[in-house]
């Protein structure tokens, strides 16, 4: 891997460039995750269904998996400082155009252009915390900007729910653009002028070679599945807890700060029991136990009131974020096993772009099971696709030998 520009040395002696990264990959999270919650508020407000206004996820994520490993090609040759600031700018932007859209179009290509800078963003900013670093320094410096998306998970989407009950929804992109706003000017303050100058990217030629590897694509698949059956349920749980719980406003942003803490507890121990138990260990049971959540938010759907509905709710969804999120390190620690650390940066990126794709199929999907029957059954579509990742993770680790894909 070359080195950075040598006119800024490896910023060792302060992580404040990584914080102000991962400020921006906060606010990026943020705004992902925060859409679902808002999605009967949102929908009520444009006056238009709720599977209407699930498609703008379904419009974020999938623009984000196909624009974010295309223009990160075509961009190789900018530099990164440059690059960040830059994308961070738009996003700012962006989500200011959200804030005052007039109607439903309007805010569907404002989230268009949002996932179009945050699939820019995140890889790039993911690349230059490696670069910042040594060499023996970079799996902290990784978990620090990465740590922003997590905390997003966790803090920023309920939040952002919580601002839409109290005031509007449409105050929670400004509250956004803000953070964005200050991310870029810490970006401008932090990083040096020239750093990542000479930081290498993979062409489209490269990344769609490891793709097209059998082990590698069948992993891939894999994500894409699991990243379904999540996005299946969590595009319109704040609906089924309306309907199924009797939650409401600020209610369901605190049932999401419930699963985002069980998610963030899920990322942490999966990656740290993936270390001392291997991947396989996590991974597969992981998927029975999300498998295993859903078909029980739908179980309970059927058969309880909303008066006694709430606890197994609750208990499902700590089981959800928990193992749905512990699954993914493991599948990432997985995905490097098979492609090598020559080509792991080429694999990840690739792993982000299909979980986003999952994301965009997941739903979808919800859409039209709302659209179709009932919000009831969407635990049931999610468990489906959850059962799928599971039977193809199963079938690849029986023929799965230890040793790395060639380049």
């Amino acid at each position: 891997m070359n080195s950075i520009s040598t006119s800024a040395p490896p910023a060792a002696t302060s992580n404040a460039p990584l914080y102000w990264m991962a400020l921006g990959t906060f606010a990026i999270g943020t705004e992902g995750f925060m859409i679902a919650g808002m999605l009967p508020t949102v929908a009520h407000d444009l006056g238009v269904s709720a599977a209407v206004a699930g498609q703008l996820v379904v419009a974020f994520t999938a623009a984000y998996a196909i624009s974010s490993p295309i223009l990160t090609a075509l961009t190789g040759a900018i530099n990164r400082r440059g690059l960040l600031i830059g994308t961070m700018t738009l996003f700012a932007l962006a989500n200011l155009l959200a804030w005052q859209a007039p109607g439903y179009t309007a805010l569907l290509l404002a989230r268009i252009l949002l996932a179009m800078a945050a699939g820019l963003y995140v890889p790039n900013a993911m690349a230059l915390a490696g670069a910042l670093v040594a060499p023996e320094r970079r799996g902290g410096a990784l978990a620090i900007v990465s740590g922003g998306l997590t905390v997003a998970v966790a803090l920023g989407a309920p939040l952002g729910v919580l601002i839409a009950d109290r005031l509007n929804w449409r105050m929670t992109f400004a509250g956004v653009a803000l953070l964005a706003a200050l991310a870029t000017l810490g970006l401008l303050r932090g990083l040096p002028p020239g750093i990542g100058a000479h930081l290498p990217v993979a062409s489209l030629r490269e990344r769609l070679h490891v793709a097209g590897n059998a082990r590698v694509l069948q992993g891939l698949l894999t994500t894409l599945l699991w990243a379904t059956g999540a996005y299946t349920m969590y595009t319109y749980f704040a609906i089924y807890l309306n309907e199924v719980a009797g939650i409401h406003g600020a209610h369901v942003g605190y049932g999401l700060l419930l699963w985002g803490v069980s998610a963030a507890v899920g990322v942490m121990t999966g990656g740290r029991l993936s270390d001392r138990l291997g991947f396989a260990r996590v991974s597969t049971p992981a998927l029975w136990f999300m498998m295993a959540s859903f078909l029980a938010l739908s179980v309970v759907a059927y058969t309880l009131a909303p008066a006694h509905a709430l606890a197994p709710v609750y208990l499902a969804m700590i089981v959800w974020g928990v193992s749905a999120w512990a699954f993914y390190p493991a599948q990432q620690a997985r995905l490097m096993n098979i492609a090598g650390l020559k080509l792991a940066s080429i694999v990840l990126s690739l792993n982000a772009s299909f979980m986003y794709l999952g994301f965009s199929l997941g739903a979808a999907m919800g859409a039209l099971t709302v659209a179709t029957g009932s919000v009831r059954e969407v635990g049931f579509v999610a468990a489906a696709f959850v059962a799928a990742a599971l039977w193809l993770l199963r079938g690849a680790l029986r023929k799965e030998v230890p040793q790395a894909v060639t380049a």
